[in-house]
């Protein structure tokens, strides 16, 4: 047959099959995958482009060239090319000198379009209001308080930068790309960037920080990034706000994960919808095929009618998909709009063509299986309705749903761990609680010799098909064992990460406590401050051996390694294991013997990209003397927690002998305005950084979350429903046909009633005992090994039988009424 008759006979059926109601599950099931990838793709990408596009605030750009050396002309050029906004910021540290005193402060000059993102804030006079926007002019400064207090200034009077005079016109009080930099140990000044050349302070050999800011969209960003990363200098970096901030990077990928976890177990429950409903469609058109067959059709021409009449249907199913998930992310986006910024960037064409990829994936993974029996139904069938298609290898149809979950966690981004979590847990849940259902389903049939007629019919078509019984359970268990992965994401999970973010957590961060000034700063800050954490001293020192070798010859480029080996770390020292620290290989100070070399604990992940062993020689310039310390110790890192972090922590001892400064966190309640000015006036030498807007972000995150992910359950609950009524509809012609054996027999139409009810109430609580047992083995493989949670048991759980067998019970007796229904006389002549 000529492919343009076929494709045009393919659509004739397909138009009749859909207005005789034959493929509305199916179309639902394609329906609900495309739906719930597009809306979660649209949404989580155009929430992460939001929290980024805030995030850059702490950043003063979209990308920013930093390096110790001015950027080649090219760079430049190759940003102005791209059409992006493009700022210059130049730090140094310098002595700020008076007519009186001098003070070793940090300058940073800036050009008159800094900030590109955010603004300055600053104030008239000393702990005064503040004002947002503006910048120094040529011949301006700007100070913070603790400056003014260090010389005993005014705003107005002159100091020197180098040989330049500038006039103090403001009190700095906030940086946007300060928050990144917490261990700036001196007072900051700004200043305009056409004063630098004056002031003589930049010379061959300083110690600069050229930072080139740059705004744009997206594809801008990328085309330039594209084109200046090849050729970055040694010393030259790229940083972006997910690169700067830590905590606001780990939250967007945080919340990525479960949004994308949530929506995997719709699409997978969409999924078991669409194999059961394409096994329904390939059953049903056997004889059909049969007779194609004998009218001439061949094998492969018999295929590929019934595979473009799904193909069909799925690509209307997914474009239906796609339009009600894009109506669905703008409905949540809706409903969050008291939680999201004010400008929330369009989403791309993007999110749209993967939903439609996901649903034919899923298709093709689900449907191919069944659909190719009817290319291998033999044409006498006509005669002999007995004769069956030649079965398809089990490593074909297992193998094809297994790469379409593997593509579709591939589309998600799930990561390896979640990946082999939720297949290695699912396969195992399968194969182990199946093989107790069949044996639970054996032992069913000696149980009941003696109960009652209803009993015994209800369970005749569970015992008479074990398999396909056992494998009704494990679809509607899917359904249980979904909602209650929701459940616990929404619950358990996401409250967890509610509590590494409590509401006392530090919103305040303290740095440059003198010694002298420690005990009593520490009792005003337990006068004013709910939670505080404890002072830790701070030495600023650089990691230059690591076992006698040079580190930079140990370190590849842009690794976690090189960016820590390319400036000082702030080290301290400790007699006890930090709160938020958790030991995971050697032993801490007291539980080691004393060695020749002191001690030091290496941060996890700093250890793993410099290769660090227990027992590796660590050798630290420190104050211009090197230290040489053995690692005793690796340590994982909560840096969510906002508490003061280190990558390096010296046994007791070490470095003493050093000057240092003390630092630390503590949380104030709202209102607390005036105390927090008192505290900075009795203690000017103090630095003393607010971190709400970055606290308010991540709590931001968590709750937009939390409202997505119930957003999704509604998915979900589509898709439950889906594979609930595939699974009835699959057995649905063998039960019309019983039932009217049974009712030619003399049975009642009660009688049926009750053996119904007790055979899909059996069904739903086996589901449910199966769902509880699944749902804690895929917890506890999420919890130990994806989430890094500690997982304890969920007696809730318990509850799911009873409520699988009311839920299946009643779906059943109410998805099989026609079999109650149907005339007797006229099904046996049917037969």
């Amino acid at each position: 047959m000529p492919p343009a008759r076929l494709f045009l006979l393919a659509c004739r059926q397909l138009w009749r099959d859909a207005r005789a109601g034959e493929l509305h599950v199916l179309f639902l099931a394609l329906l609900v995958a495309v739906a719930a990838s597009t809306a979660i793709g649209y949404f989580s990408g155009r929430l992460s482009d939001a929290m980024q596009l805030r995030a850059t605030e702490f950043l003063a750009a979209d990308l920013v060239l930093q390096g110790t050396a001015p950027a080649e002309p090219g760079q430049l050029e190759a940003g102005r090319s791209a059409g992006l906004e493009h700022a210059s910021v130049v730090e140094f540290s310098s002595v700020i000198a008076t007519d009186q005193d001098m003070q070793l402060s940090s300058v940073k000059a800036v050009d008159d379009t800094y900030p590109l993102r955010g603004e300055l804030r600053s104030a008239d006079q000393p702990y005064g209001a503040e004002t947002p926007g503006g910048r120094p002019g040529p011949g301006e400064a700007w100070a913070e308080a603790r400056l003014f207090a260090a010389l005993g200034l005014q705003v107005g009077d002159s100091i020197e930068v180098g040989r330049q005079p500038l006039r103090l016109t403001r009190v700095l009080t906030y940086e946007p790309d300060r928050v990144g930099d917490f261990y700036s140990l001196t007072p900051r000044v700004v200043i305009n960037l056409a004063d630098l050349p004056a002031t003589g302070v930049i010379q061959p050999g300083s110690r600069v920080q050229y930072r080139e800011l740059w705004r744009g969209t997206p594809e801008s960003l990328a085309s330039y990034r594209s084109a200046v990363e090849p050729d970055l200098q040694a010393h030259q970096r790229l940083e972006t706000a997910k690169d700067g901030n830590r905590q606001i990077g780990g939250a967007l990928a945080r919340a990525e994960r479960y949004l994308n976890l949530a929506s995997l177990a719709a699409i997978l429950l969409a999924g078991v919808a669409v194999a059961l409903s394409a096994t329904r469609f390939a059953t049903r058109r056997l004889d059909a095929s049969a007779l194609l067959r004998c009218l001439g059709l061949s094998r492969h021409e018999t295929l590929a009618l019934y595979a473009l009449q799904l193909g069909l249907l799925g690509l209307a199913a997914s474009l239906a998909g796609v339009v009600l998930g894009w109506l669905a992310q703008h409905a949540l986006f809706f409903l969050l709009k008291d939680l999201l910024a004010q400008e929330i960037p369009a989403g791309s064409a993007w999110p749209a063509l993967a939903g439609i990829a996901t649903g034919l994936v899923a298709l093709a993974g689900f449907a191919l299986p069944p659909l190719a029996a009817l290319g291998r139904v033999p044409p006498l069938r006509v005669l002999r309705r007995d004769l069956l298609p030649v079965p398809a290898s089990s490593w074909f149809v297992y193998g094809a749903a297994l790469l379409a979950l593997g593509l579709i966690m591939w589309r998600l981004s799930l990561d390896l761990k979640i990946t082999a979590a939720l297949l290695g847990g699912g396969l195992v849940a399968t194969l182990v609680l199946g093989g107790l259902l069949l044996l639970a389903l054996r032992g069913l049939r000696r149980a009941l010799a003696g109960a009652s007629l209803h009993w015994r019919l209800g369970t005749g078509q569970l015992l008479r098909h074990p398999l396909g019984a056992a494998g009704q359970s494990l679809a509607f268990g899917l359904i249980l064992l979904a909602m209650a992965l929701i459940a616990l994401l929404r619950s358990e999970l996401l409250d967890a990460w509610q509590e590494q973010l409590p509401d006392n957590a530090p919103n305040h961060f303290v740095l440059n406590v003198l010694p002298d000034e420690r005990d009593a700063f520490a009792a005003r800050v337990g006068q004013l401050a709910t939670h505080a954490a404890p002072l830790y001293p701070v030495v600023p020192g650089r990691l230059v051996a690591i076992n006698g070798e040079p580190v930079r010859q140990l370190v590849s480029k842009d690794s976690r390694g090189d960016r820590a080996t390319r400036r000082d770390l702030s080290l301290t020292w400790s007699a006890d294991l930090p709160n938020d620290n958790q030991l995971l290989a050697g032993r801490w100070w007291s539980d080691q013997p004393a060695g020749e070399l002191p001690g030091v604990s290496v941060e996890s992940e700093l250890a793993e990209s410099l290769a660090l062993q227990l027992g590796d020689r660590l050798t630290f310039s420190v104050g211009g003397i090197d230290r040489e310390t053995r690692v005793t110790s690796l340590r994982e890192v909560n840096w969510d927690s906002f508490q003061p972090n280190f990558y390096m922590i010296f046994e007791p001892g070490t470095l003493q002998d050093i000057p240092a400064t003390y630092m630390t966190s503590f949380y104030v309640p709202p209102g607390h305005e005036r105390e927090l000015i008192e505290l900075a006036r009795a203690f000017p030498s103090v630095t003393l950084l607010q971190v709400d807007a970055l606290l308010a972000q991540l709590r931001g995150i968590i709750g937009q979350v939390s409202v997505a992910v119930e957003f999704v359950l509604l998915f979900v609950l589509a898709a439950g429903i889906a594979v609930l009524f595939a699974g009835l509809q699959a057995t649905l012609d063998e039960r019309i046909r019983q039932g009217a054996l049974l009712r030619a027999l003399g049975a009642g139409r009660s009688l049926l009633v009750r053996a119904r009810r007790t055979e899909f109430a059996l069904l739903g609580a086996s589901s449910g005992v199966l769902a509880a047992l699944g749902c804690e083995l895929v917890s506890l493989l999420l919890y130990r090994f994806a989430f890094d949670l500690d997982w304890q048991p969920h007696p809730w759980l318990l509850v799911l039988p009873l409520v699988g067998a009311l839920l299946v019970g009643s779906a059943g007796v109410l998805g099989t009424r026609r079999a109650l229904e149907a005339s007797p006389l006229g099904v046996l002549r049917e037969a």
